[in-house]
């Protein structure tokens, strides 16, 4: 089978079209990349609470799909919105990838302490993400954020223009380091320090970390072969997590977090947790149990009275 994969340009998303498309090749299809560029990409916008409504980045995509232009699409999970056209699915989402964020730092304003954030005071961070702007505002008050997007590599670079340290997915980077794609440059990591924040702190994007791969609903023989890279554990936290999204009506300019995970404190058990800014608090919800989807709902009634 032949089988055409709508992606974003960006090295990052190309990487990613690509671990999926090998799986498929040694399964013995045919396999094609196919480029789509989105308003996200397109948008010279500094906040990605600026860009334009939850979706940007994968909506032309979906029409690719939609006009039969592309058979498969291959997205970062957390860029999908909560509602995507009803003749499209989700056919698979591959085993996620390290969950958290990374802190990218100057050599010269990285720490050795335990802090949640182990980076000088008084420095600068970019992000242009505003849960991640949140979340640094209430763990370091004294640090100055201030708004930066573009590629991995665009983003790091800022290091060498003002920045101390910038906040990424510290599963780009890994997928990143991995590329076996020859047109993608080389991180300049020489003379920066990266430090994992914990994800149960620094709660990540719902789906951060996790692809989505999604067909259309009519193409019952694909359907089937996608399902080969499915990994149930990991379908199961994310959509715990988009449920909560759904409940708080998400989208790019809301400081909200959802965290699912196998808990090691018990075998075989998850934990689900949420993080929330309203009215300036932070308002944290966590439950443990033996299904994560299960979770959602008192994490949620959690959130819900304090919100009253």
């Amino acid at each position: 089978m032949k089988i055409r994969i709508g992606t974003r340009g960006s090295h990052l998303a190309r990487t990613q079209s690509t671990t999926v498309a090998s799986k498929l090749e040694r399964l013995g299809h045919e396999v094609e990349l196919v480029i789509i560029k989105t308003a996200g990409d397109q948008s010279t916008a500094t906040s990605f609470g600026d860009i334009g409504p939850q979706g940007v980045f994968v909506r032309e995509i979906e029409q690719a799909l939609l006009d039969k232009v592309v058979d498969i699409a291959v997205h970062s999970y957390k860029d999908l919105p909560t509602q995507s056209p009803n003749e499209l699915t989700i056919a698979a989402v591959p085993a996620r990838l390290d969950a958290a964020d990374a802190l990218v730092m100057r050599k010269d304003a990285a720490t050795n302490d335990d802090q949640e954030l182990p980076i000088a005071p008084d420095t600068k961070i970019g992000t242009a993400s505003v849960r991640r702007q949140a979340w640094i505002k209430h763990l370091r008050p004294d640090i100055t954020v201030e708004p930066t997007r573009g590629n991995v590599p665009t983003r790091i670079g800022r290091l060498k223009e003002g920045f101390d340290g910038v906040v990424l997915a510290a599963a780009g980077l890994q997928r990143l380091k991995a590329s076996t794609l020859d047109d993608v440059p080389d991180l300049d990591l020489e003379d920066v320090v990266i430090k994992r924040i914990l994800p149960d702190v620094f709660v990540p994007a719902p789906a951060q970390g996790a692809l989505a791969v999604q067909c259309r609903n009519a193409d019952t023989k694909l359907l089937d072969v996608l399902q080969t890279l499915n990994d149930a554990d990991t379908r199961r936290c994310i959509y715990a997590e988009r449920v909560l999204l759904e409940r708080v009506e998400g989208g790019c300019d809301l400081a909200f977090g959802a965290y699912a995970a196998p808990d090691k404190s018990f075998n075989g058990g998850f934990q689900l947790i949420s993080l929330l800014e309203h009215n300036g608090k932070l308002l944290r919800s966590k439950a443990r149990g033996t299904d994560p989807i299960a979770l959602a709902e008192p994490v949620w009634q959690a959130l819900a009275r304090r919100l009253k």
